[in-house]
């Protein structure tokens, strides 16, 4: 039975469980779990961070914790009883595991490793914690440790900042706003700044000396020297070195390194240098040889000094090597340093080049306790202390020392008798009273110990030798009395003997007879002759005799003439002995009685560092004296004690406060003193309105503090003495002392005048008071005390007046003491305050300390509230809020308002102080309950009052929400103001409601609480679904979905609104539609129904509501285009708003609103989808352009449609689609006018006139065409500007734009374009974006892009699709799939221009322009068999299903895709397909033969192999198939029908007979001498193939009609007179020719296959295809094309195309190979060359299987082949060399024919095939004009792609070009119109084409091209803000010049009434 558990309620997993079991719970080790029940060793609860999934698991697997419960029952929860370093450590590691990972994943790697040391090292310091054996000390030091690494890590990650106290996070429900305001501010200041060291600390390591020639053993001295002062600061550090110059003690580091303490800040400057001097101790002269003599000296070796400042730039860790100098003159050694500080180079040169001294210097900064912690290493294996001279900046009381510093300075020394001066050596010895030497109290430097004797140096033969050697003597203080310093002088001989000879002796006394130390300074001693040692044994003998020569008396002239003197300059550091008799003779009061008045008057005049070493003595001198004789010394013993308490404010001495205070407290016996301490306090303070000196009366007010500390002290050792005697006498001294001070303060005065000033220093001391009043009087007697006193002050301050800061600084003092933090001081003292603030805060004045105060007045209320004080803290809130509320929202707004000063100093104190008001703010609102909001509204006396104060506090509240108002990392104190601002936004509503709804209805005040709800909902820190799982837990637990909670409020204050919801409609339109897109479900329930009211309302009103449409579409692209919205609230929008709307009379108009914005939704997500980092451009294109269409078609909103029309042309301009975005730009300069009005600014348009900025767009857009090799649009544009700079006159512009004209029409005429390949593509399936869905598309392919490059970069933009293999329409299972699917196929352009492509004369340069460019309509075919199969003739069952593709724009436009708008499927029976066939081989051989008669080709060879290809298909019956097949009596019995098309086959036939008479005999005259043979063959084919046809002589309507080829090429003629042509008849006419080039890849695979459909059908309208059908000289005219199955597929690569030399059976699936995607038959989609079930067994290829397109096979050609010849690898062996030349022939197309209705017979003679060339750009090769000399082997032709096989689209207009009898009727005049009338879409026996213009007319969509301006193809109806005017209709397109002047071309819109009117141009978008 499951048991709900009592104590086991939480627990750690320690090992995973997989939850195999019934209802099991898996459980991942680590993982927390909370227990809800227990069952028989089973547990039932859920893991922590999923709380949802609920399960049993195994109670062992389980390690139990300490829980607290919070909330017992359904809804509880656990709170481990734990540290919380602990629980805090815990969750964040969890947190920071999910984010290191996804660092790796984003390559992070330099904080990704980082993290990994961090986490580990806290997993350590964890363990440390958990396992609880650290001392306090420790334990301290490892949480301090942790923290600083977990709050490093937070920052790095950008996790929000942790408030702290004490290393344990803060519940900011348990503490004050205000509190929590100031830890997260320290946190964040400490991050930012660390505050800098005041004290430092300089690190020696002397390591060695690098020197050549050392060999002496060196001491080494380093001190600290002042360089501006020229004094040593510090004491010396003293290294002995080896001769190898290694320290002598290398094992112990205390004698190699020290720590140089107590610099200060003021230190560390860059004439404060370490002065080295190094001594070597050895012979007299460094150079000497060794000798017997063992005597050794200390001699100068050299000097370094280096700047301490250069220490503060340098690495620390680096090792310094200083440069030693040595001086020239060893008497300049003294100065050495000095001259090297002042380069004073003369005097001294470097010792060596490779000298140098080895050490490492590092400056420490803070103090050394912290040093001691920080560098634990340091001070463990030994450093020794070297001190400064003197005490540091800062002494502390219970230092201990008294050191004595001795500096040898000089000497004068007479000769002695000899010849040269002496070699002077001093030995120094200290001496006790007793005369003996005091043992190691000698010390030359710290470093070493002290010695018993000191050496100094010695200078070579110098009796004025100058030392400057310093020594130390840390005598104790009790043997410093009698003790006294002896110098021995010696004269050390450089002779054998080298012996030390004693001279004189000079002595000094270390204290005076009065007690008084050896005075600082320096002393000229006197030196005794003395030359034997024993008679210095005896001190006794000579201390009797003078020292010094200053102390001489003035009768003793024999010492004072003598010449030989010596300087020393003595300094003591003593905290016990002094200098200074004024001292003594004070503390020594009582033995002269009469000197007390003086030395009181001295004591002012002693320096402080004395007085602080003698304090208690001193004090207890001043209060004995006070004692004894308090009348007569009263004043000066008050003054006194006013100068030392005074004294201790110094930041000095400021340590010795505490000194005093333990004085007071314990040593003070004075019980009598506050008499007169009150009496002398209270006649200074009566004094102060009427003196005239203030300054002395200001430093007794400044002493007041402690002369208070000193009066209760007293009175309570009075009182303990006499059991409370004289208690009210004191009590009224009290009470007059106060009011002698509130009448001073009472004195109104200038801000400057003495009395102002004593009344500031009062001030600023008083507070320090009140706790010494709280030892005697009560505490409400103490706050009436300070009431009064404070109260006292005068009101009518001026501003200025520095009285008013400092009574704020003295009300801050009173706020923070321990007075005011007891609630009944508090009521009394808290009015005073309030009314001091108030004043502050309504002038704006002294903000930051206000801040302060309120601050501190607010952290207490809230730690009273928890306390039983309710009705005081309730009370005292009252208070605040009525004094303080309005004046801090006043200010909060100024503060914000106001403009940031310049100074980043004052913006970070604006800064700081806004948010410590807010802080405020939030702690006073907090605290606000229900009584305290009525009594608040209820005290506005007007509803005007009441609306200023809900404006002020939703304005507030508006800047409370700003993102800047708290650093990013500040979640913890965003969620307590939101919390803050929602709950007093609750309380504030009902206001709302009371006040102002209905008659009192107020505009203002609702649109801010709106405004002010909207943006606290959309607030960053409140959208938790970017939050991680755990942080979004915790704040739901603690403060729910506070976005839910507003939105409910807004709802509800809607509803209250009634009738004057119009007022917000369609204001809050875009703010509501806002908070609905934010990702909350159950926000959004709320807030959408909201539009179904607005709807309601606003159709109330004005009967629709479209005021409501129009923004919600304005405001929904901004909103989405931000990244809000999703697909979710699309269909939330749509259903909640649907199923509102159900019952509304206007049902029908709301349902198309909210379709509309649904589908505008759609296309917006798309959009942003699209428009992602990473997308490719071509589906950003494609989504611009669906939304872009949509805006203008279905909403009709100008300014989006302009602004997408400009994200469109970036993105094109961005893919180089340079014609596409010139299309895309016209789109707005159609929207133009030529006209003057003005525009304004507009996206990146100046203000300018609606004329230039016409102009501008069109000079862009002809720009753009002209990179996108489209001349012919932009000769167009160029026109138009023309004309406008003529109508003005503006001859400059009209010339360069003619220069223009001219040029765009010369790059037409010499510059080559690549012809696109077109691909249709299917989007099948629910994945794909709405604008792709289940849609098709064509689309214009790169440049040299093929079909298996456009397939790739498909599959690449969309990397999931799924390719179809099939060109069948999908079904609805694809259709509905939750995939995508692909389906892609090349397809043919029809060219509409038929009139430039059917004129004679037109060079290939301008047709190739209309075969490629307005194209509408695309032709796909595919072969089929209906009905039986003949085996032995295909054809007569082969048909070709031929799909028409019609689209809503012509391409190309503003995409290189557009969708297919409508499909028309028609089927091509076999004898059309036959006429085809025959058709465009004839035309094939019509341009080969005219190609050689101009002399375009380089060679021969093409037109050999056609012709060879023709005659011997033919010969071995390929015609005859056809004969066969259609000929017969059966079929035309069946088929009467088809007479005419089977006429037209056999005039074809006889047609092509005739071409090829002709050919050959222009073959003879052309064909090189080892071709002859060949020709020979070729002429006895030809007549038997004449004979096979029946053919003796041509029937006679061949003969009526020969055939004319226009420069000398047979073919029919129109007008045309006849003439007999010879072969020798060729008119010579120039044409620019060019290379054909191969351009299909050659691996292409489906291709092939979509190749041998076009080959067998032929069926394209673009006649440059004709010639791109190349036959092999053994297929026949008719060359037969397998088609492949639609799986069957096929390779080839380039240079395996097929060669005359190849195997006959290899040929056609060559020719199969070779074409183009528009020729092939069969497109099999996306092949896949390695899967087997794709590829067609060998049984499946052949006769049986593949139909054919023709019929005329020769005998080889019908083998069955084999799977490899279908991937031609195997032409690669029978002919290697032509892979080397593909592609080299010239090959002009020819263009396509008009159209036709019925017979594609009729209307065709007028056509005439012009050469034109093809695009040399598919090539790597460059182009080149043929000669004579670069004739090609004839094995080139058939290699060429572009030649080979019959291409499919010239085969129907070949047709029409046929010999018939139709074919002599004439065109109508209408002929020469610019824009026949369109074509069929349809064959002979598909539907008729009259529907096409019907169609037209109903289009829709908005036209895109340049071509279509003044196409009447298409009128596209306008909105009718876009409408056009008629009259500015642009001219068509370009014509020929001569026919613009002759006027054929209509430009004053008279033109033909079959034409429909053009387009005329739109109206203005207003103002854009």
């Amino acid at each position: 039975m499951w048991i709900p558990t009592e104590h086991e309620k939480y627990g750690v997993v320690l090992a995973s469980f997989r939850g195999t079991v019934q209802h099991g719970l898996p459980l991942e080790i680590g993982d927390t779990v909370q227990i809800l029940e227990k069952c028989e060793g089973w547990y039932r609860g859920f893991i922590l961070k999923n709380p949802n999934a609920k399960g049993i698991f195994p109670s062992s697997y389980i390690h139990l914790k300490n829980a607290h419960v919070k909330n017992k029952g359904q809804f509880e929860t656990v709170i481990p009883v734990e540290d919380s370093v602990i629980t805090e450590m815990t969750s964040t590691l969890r947190d920071w595991g999910t984010m290191w990972k996804q660092l790796y994943v984003k390559n992070e790697g330099d904080l990704f490793h980082r993290l990994w040391h961090v986490m580990n090292e806290i997993l350590d310091l964890r363990r440390q914690v958990l396992v609880g054996h650290l001392t306090h000390d420790r334990m301290r030091d490892v949480k301090q440790h942790i923290t600083a690494r977990l709050d490093w890590g937070n920052e790095q990650l950008g996790l929000d900042l942790v408030p702290r106290r004490e290393f344990s996070m803060v519940d900011p429900d348990e503490i004050s706003v205000t509190e929590l305001y100031r830890l997260m501010e320290h946190r964040h200041r400490k991050k930012e700044t660390p505050a800098p060291a005041s004290t430092h600390h300089l690190f020696v390591h002397v390591k060695s000396l690098m020197s050549a020639n050392v060999g002496e053993e060196l001491e080494v001295f380093f001190h600290i020297y002042d360089g501006r002062e020229n004094r040593p600061l510090s004491e010396r550090f003293f290294v002995r070195l080896n001769k190898s110059g290694l320290p002598k003690s290398p094992e112990k580091t205390e004698r190699q390194c020290t720590l140089f303490v107590d610099l200060g800040s003021s230190d560390l400057r860059k004439d404060v240098y370490i002065v080295v001097h190094i001594i070597r101790i050895g012979r007299m002269g460094a150079g000497e040889k060794k000798n017997l003599c063992s005597v050794q000296y200390r001699r100068p070796f050299g000097c370094a000094v280096v700047s301490i400042a250069d220490l503060l730039t340098a690495d620390s860790k680096d090792d310094h090597l200083l440069k030693v100098y040595t001086c020239n003159t060893e008497s300049e050694w003294y100065q050495i340093h000095e001259n090297i500080i002042k380069k004073a180079n003369s005097r001294y040169n470097l010792s060596g080049s490779n000298t140098g001294l080895a050490v490492a210097l590092q400056l420490l900064h803070g103090d050394i306790e912290q040093l001691r912690r920080e560098y634990m290493v340091l001070f463990t294996r030994g450093v020794s202390i070297t001190r400064k001279l003197g005490f540091s900046d800062v002494i502390m009381p219970g230092e201990m020392r008294n050191d004595l510093y001795i500096t040898l300075e000089k000497g004068e020394f007479e000769k002695g008798g000899k010849s040269v001066a002496r070699n002077v050596e001093i030995t120094v010895y200290v001496l006790d009273i007793d005369g003996q030497i005091l043992k190691s109290h000698m010390a030359a430097g710290s470093g070493e110990p002290g010695g018993d004797e000191y050496h100094s140096l010695v200078l070579y033969h110098n009796n004025s030798p100058r030392w400057a050697e310093q020594i130390k003597l840390p005598i104790p203080v009790d043997v410093f009395r009698g003790s006294h310093v002896r110098f021995e002088f010696r004269h050390c001989s450089t002779k054998d003997k080298g012996e030390k000879k004693l001279f004189g002796y000079s002595f000094v006394p270390l204290m005076q007879e009065d007690g008084r130390t050896l005075p600082d300074g320096t002393h000229e001693l006197i030196i005794h002759k003395c030359e034997e040692n024993t008679s210095l044994a005896d001190c006794s003998r000579y201390l009797k005799l003078p020292f010094s020569k200053a102390n001489l008396p003035s009768n003793n002239q024999t010492l004072k003439g003598t010449k030989e003197s010596f300087w020393i300059t003595s300094f003591l550091c003593s905290t016990k002995l002094t200098q200074n008799g004024d001292m003594l003779d004070l503390l020594k009061w009582r033995a002269h009685p009469e000197r007390i008045n003086d030395s009181l008057s001295k004591l002012k005049e002693i320096d402080g560092s004395e007085i602080v070493k003698f304090l208690q003595d001193t004090l207890d001198t001043l209060f004995g004296i006070l004692d004894e004789s308090s009348q007569r010394y009263g004043l000066k013993v008050f003054d006194s004690l006013v100068h030392i308490i005074n004294l201790l404010q110094d930041s000095k001495f400021q340590h010795f406060k505490p000194v005093m205070d333990t004085y007071i407290e314990s040593h003070f016996a004075g019980a009598l003193s506050y008499r007169d301490l009150i009496k002398v306090l209270k006649w200074y303070v009566d004094r102060i309105v009427d003196a005239e000196h203030q300054e002395h009366i200001q430093q007794v007010l400044k002493a007041s503090e402690y002369i208070f500390k000193y009066i209760i002290q007293s009175r309570r050792l009075f009182s303990l003495a006499t059991g409370g005697q004289n208690e009210e006498e004191f009590r009224v001294c009290i009470h007059e002392l106060f009011m002698s001070i509130r009448f001073f303060l009472s004195q109104e005065n200038k801000g400057s005048s003495p009395v102002a000033q004593t009344q500031a220093v009062f001030l600023r001391t008083f507070p320090a008071v009140y706790g010494e009043l709280l030892k005697i009087f009560t505490v409400r007697e103490v706050a009436g005390f300070i009431r009064e006193t404070l109260g006292s002050l005068p009101t009518t301050v001026h501003a200025d007046c520095p009285l008013e800061t400092v009574k704020l600084q003295c009300i801050a003092k009173t706020v923070e003491s321990q007075l005011y933090i007891n609630p009944d001081s508090r009521c009394i003292l808290l009015p005073v305050v309030l009314r001091v603030l108030q004043a502050h805060m309504q002038e704006q004045r002294d903000l930051v300390m206000c801040a302060s105060i309120l601050t501190s007045m607010l952290s207490l209320i809230t730690k009273e509230e928890n306390g039983t004080a309710e009705p005081v803290v309730s009370e005292e809130v009252e208070l605040i809020v009525e004094s303080l509320l309005g004046v801090l929202l006043r200010t909060i707004l100024e503060i914000s308002n106001r403009p940031q000063s310049a100074g980043p100093a004052m913006r970070l104190q604006f800064q700081d102080v806004t948010g410590e008001f807010v802080a405020c703010l939030l702690a006073l609102l907090r605290q606000m309950s229900d009584r305290h909001y009525q009594k608040l509204l209820q005290a506005f006396s007007n509803k005007d009052d009441l609306r200023d104060f809900l404006l002020q506090i939703f304005t507030v509240f508006r800047i409370l929400i700003r993102p800047e108002m708290f650093p990013k990392d500040w979640t913890v104190m965003r969620l307590v103001t939101n919390n803050v601002i929602i709950t007093t936004v609750l309380y504030l509503s009902d206001a709302l409601r009371k006040n102002f709804l209905n008659d009192k209805f107020d505009y203002k005040v609702w649109d801010s609480y709106f405004y002010l709800s909207v943006i606290f909902i959309n607030q960053p820190c409140l959208q938790l679904e970017s939050f991680s799982p755990s942080k979004r837990k915790k704040i739901l637990e603690k403060y729910g979905d506070m976005r839910v909670m507003m939105g409910c409020e807004i709802f509800s204050m809607w509803q209250n609104l009634g009738e004057h919801k119009l007022n917000f409609i369609p204001a809050m339109i875009g703010p509501f539609l806002e908070v609905t897109l934010v990702p909350q479900p159950d926000l959004r329930n709320v807030m959408i129904p909201i539009f179904h009211d607005m709807m309601d309302w606003e159709q109330r009103r004005s009967g629709n509501f479209k005021q409501v449409e129009a923004k919600l579409i304005d405001k929904l692209d901004s909103l989405m285009s931000e990244g809000k919205g999703d697909e979710t609230y699309r269909e939330l929008f749509n259903s909640i708003l649907l199923k509102k709307i159900e019952r509304e009379t206007w049902r029908e108009s709301g349902i198309s609103l909210i379709a509309t914005v649904t589908r505008l939704m759609e296309r917006l997500l798309d959009y942003r989808d699209c428009m992602k980092l990473g997308e490719v451009d071509g589906k950003k294109i494609g989504c611009t352009v669906s939304l872009l269409n949509f805006y203008k078609t279905e909403l009709n909103k100008e300014e989006m449609y302009i602004r997408y029309i400009h994200k469109l042309y970036d993105l094109h301009l961005k893919a180089q689609n340079y014609t596409e975005a010139s299309y895309t730009l016209l789109l707005y300069d159609e929207l133009l006018e030529w006209s003057d009005r003005p525009l304004r600014e507009f996206l990146n348009y100046p203000m300018q006139s609606e004329w230039q900025r016409k102009e501008y767009l069109h000079l862009t857009i002809v720009q753009n065409f002209d990179r996108g090799k489209c001349w012919e649009n932009g000769i167009i544009l160029c026109r138009e500007l023309a004309d406008q700079y003529e109508s003005y006159y503006d001859y400059r512009n009209l010339s360069k734009m003619r220069m223009m004209e001219a040029s765009l029409y010369d790059k037409i005429m010499d510059q080559q374009r690549l012809e696109p390949e077109f691909f249709r593509v299917g989007f099948y399936g629910k994945k794909f974006p709405f604008f792709l869905r289940n849609k098709e598309f064509v689309c214009r392919g790169h440049d040299y892009e093929r079909l298996e490059a456009f397939q790739q970069r498909m599959l690449n933009e969309f990397p999931h699709a799924i390719a179809m293999q099939h060109v069948n329409q999908p079904d609805q299972t694809i259709y509905q799939a939750d995939a995508q699917y692909l389906q892609i196929y090349a397809v043919t352009p029809i060219p509409e221009s038929q009139d430039v492509l059917q004129r004679d004369g037109v060079p290939d340069n301008i047709k190739s322009f209309y075969k490629f460019n307005h194209i509408w309509r695309f032709r796909y075919d595919r072969p089929f068999h209906k009905g039986t199969k003949d085996k032995e003739n295909e054809f007569k069952s082969l048909w070709v299903e031929r799909t028409t593709l019609t689209l809503v724009q012509s391409l190309p436009g503003i995409s290189r895709w557009f969708e297919v708008e409508k499909r028309e499927l028609v089927e091509v029976s076999p004898l059309e397909n036959a006429i085809e066939v025959i058709e465009n081989k004839n035309l094939q051989l019509r341009t080969l033969i005219t190609q050689c008669q101009s002399r375009q080709m380089q060679n021969i060879n093409p037109l050999t192999m056609c012709l060879n290809g023709v005659i011997d298909a033919a010969v071995n019956g390929g015609l005859a198939r056809y004969q066969e097949a259609f000929f017969v009596k059966d079929y035309i019995m069946n088929h009467p029908e088809d007479s005419e098309k089977i006429g037209r086959l056999r005039e074809l036939m006889f047609e092509q007979a005739h071409i090829l008479e002709y050919g050959l005999a222009v073959h003879e005259k052309f064909v090189p001498q080892d071709m002859r043979p060949l020709h020979k063959k070729l002429v006895d084919q030809f007549h038997l193939m004449k004979s096979s046809l029946g053919i003796q002589e041509f029937p006679a309507y061949v003969r009526a009609s020969p055939i004319h080829f226009t420069n000398g090429s047979p073919r029919p003629c129109r007008n045309s007179v006849p003439n007999i042509i010879s072969p020798d008849g060729v008119k010579s006419v120039t044409r620019r020719s060019y290379p054909a080039v191969n351009r299909y890849s050659s691996s292409s695979l489906s291709s092939q296959a979509s190749n041998e459909v076009s080959n067998i059908t032929g069926q394209s309208e673009s006649s440059d295809e004709v010639f791109n059908m190349q036959p092999s000289p053994s297929t026949s005219s008719l060359s037969s094309n397998h088609s492949a199955s639609p799986n069957v597929t096929s390779s080839a690569p380039s240079s395996a195309r097929g060669s005359p030399q190849m195997a006959e059976k290899h040929k056609h699936s060559r020719e199969n190979a070779c074409l183009s995607p528009r020729e092939r038959p069969v497109s099999a989609i996306f092949p896949n060359p390695l899967d087997p079930a794709q590829r067609a067994p060998p049984h499946q290829i052949g006769d049986t299987t593949l139909p054919r397109s023709d019929p005329n096979l020769s005998a080889p050609d019908k083998v069955r082949p084999t799977p490899s010849s279908w991937s031609l690898d195997s032409v690669k062996e029978s002919a290697p060399s032509f892979s080397d030349s593909v592609g080299k022939l010239l090959c002009p197309p020819v263009p396509p024919r008009p159209p036709h209705t019925g017979s594609s017979a009729k209307n065709m003679r007028s056509q005439s095939p012009v050469p034109t060339s093809r695009s040399p750009q598919k090539t790597t090769m460059p182009p080149f004009t043929p000669s004579p000399t670069e004739c090609q082997s004839a094995s080139l032709v058939s290699n060429s792609p572009v030649l080979s096989g019959s291409y499919s689209s010239g085969i129907s207009s070949l047709s029409r070009c046929s010999v018939s009898e139709a074919s002599g009727t004439e065109l109508p005049a209408g002929d020469h119109l610019p824009h026949p009338l369109p074509p069929p879409t349809t064959l002979p026996n598909s539907v008729s084409s009259s529907d096409e213009p019907i169609r037209r007319e109903n289009k829709t969509p908005p036209p895109y091209s340049v071509y279509e301006r003044n196409n009447p193809r298409r009128p596209v109806p306008l909105p009718h803000s876009l409408s056009i005017p008629p009259q500015t209709d642009p001219p068509a397109l370009p014509p020929k010049p001569h026919q613009l002047r002759t006027g054929s071309m209509k430009l004053d819109g008279t033109s033909d009434p079959r034409v429909p009117r053009p387009r005329p141009l739109p109206r203005k978008v207003s103002q854009l």
